[in-house]
């Protein structure tokens, strides 16, 4: 049934591309879905066109998780001079249908931002051995497991995400309780976490406060915006002034619900920080974001496709070779704790942090 649901999903996407103009590669998403697509072309004189695709349970205007993924594949493609396609807001059932369906229609590279999507992945991989897999915050375990050395995961460092927003979270806070929202409970997810709270007690001590995190959350969804307003004003309740989220649509809600707390309180004393682009000005309440350049992950998983060198490996993200930073500080954040927070990134890029 699968295959069946997966070939007549190939035929509406190749009907769907012999009816668009001007070269655009369209492929629209399972049935029920969102449909969507982009394209960007390769000089005339490039040799072959390659062409990847992204698959998302995410929307790409999420303002999260999903947008900074797609973004960095468009980033990716219009350095290389790839086609890209794209279908989000995809239902975990219909993962592998919609990544065979560009394995049919001849895509050179699936690209999958997210650890929930690694069974569907090698399943796929092992039926199409000559298509090249990338696995965002894939586990340094997956790529051993394609039967067809095709799939390679890209792996930003989670501790070092959780380590930049927890520092400005033990800075920040007042009340000396912070928070975190997790969207599926994810290895990478908890990594996060974990780097998160022990970087906020580490940085708060410093400071001579007793920083605590409050239990994580799991929203067992990234498009849940409502489980974020929930989140957010529950643990506001509990305490929590700083807040930092692994759950792209689920964070947005959750800003959402602390601009409103901070606008009925007269003032901006709740903070989030984003994850993972550079996001200040979005909301009110967020002081600065983390950023992952996934880019230059998905750029190498391309230069390996092209160079015949893909496969069964995973490329690393982290500070020290410039894939994680930290973006733009707000002005709510004082000059002393900015001066102070940059001075921990340097500790983390020096790899002397907390030591």
């Amino acid at each position: 049934m699968k295959k069946l649901f997966a070939l007549l999903l190939t035929l509406a996407m190749v009907l769907s591309l012999a009816a668009c103009g001007g070269g655009k590669t369209e492929a629209p998403a399972a049935s029920g879905d969102k449909p969507a697509a982009t394209e960007t072309e390769k000089p005339a004189d490039s040799g072959k066109t390659y062409k990847v695709a992204m698959i998302c349970d995410s929307s790409i205007s999420d303002g999260g998780w999903g947008m900074a993924c797609y973004n960095a594949m468009i980033a990716a493609a219009e350095k290389y001079g790839w086609e890209t396609a794209y279908s989000d807001s995809i239902d975990q059932s219909a993962y592998y249908d919609n990544i065979v369906s560009y394995c049919d229609l001849g895509y050179d590279l699936i690209y999958a931002p997210g650890n929930q999507y690694t069974d569907a992945v090698l399943q796929a991989a092992e039926e199409y051995p000559d298509i090249a897999f990338a696995l965002l915050n894939g586990a340094e375990s997956t790529p051993a497991k394609a039967v067809n050395s095709n799939v390679t995961s890209l792996l930003p460092n989670a501790t070092q995400i959780g380590w930049i927003a927890g520092a400005l979270a033990g800075l920040m806070t007042e009340t000396n309780t912070i928070a975190f929202i997790g969207g599926m409970e994810l290895d990478t997810t908890k990594g996060k976490y974990e780097g998160y709270k022990e970087a906020a007690a580490y940085v708060g001590a410093q400071e001579g406060k007793d920083v605590k995190t409050l239990d994580i959350v799991y929203s067992n969804s990234f498009s849940a915006s409502d489980k974020g307003i929930e989140f957010a004003k529950a643990m506001m309740d509990q305490g929590a002034d700083v807040f930092f989220g692994d759950a792209s649509a689920v964070d947005s809600g959750a800003r959402q619900a602390i601009d409103e707390a901070n606008a009925a309180s007269g003032s901006v004393k709740v903070y989030d920080i984003a994850q993972p682009s550079d996001s200040l000005g979005q909301n009110e309440c967020i002081i600065c974001s983390q950023v992952t350049d996934n880019s230059g992950l998905v750029g190498l998983s391309m230069e390996a496709v092209e160079n015949g060198t893909f496969g069964g490996e995973t490329i690393y993200g982290t500070l020290q070779n410039g894939v994680l930073s930290a973006g733009a500080i707000s002005d709510l954040v004082p000059s002393e704790i900015a001066e102070k927070y940059q001075g921990y990134l340097d500790q983390m890029t020096n790899d002397t942090f907390m030591k």
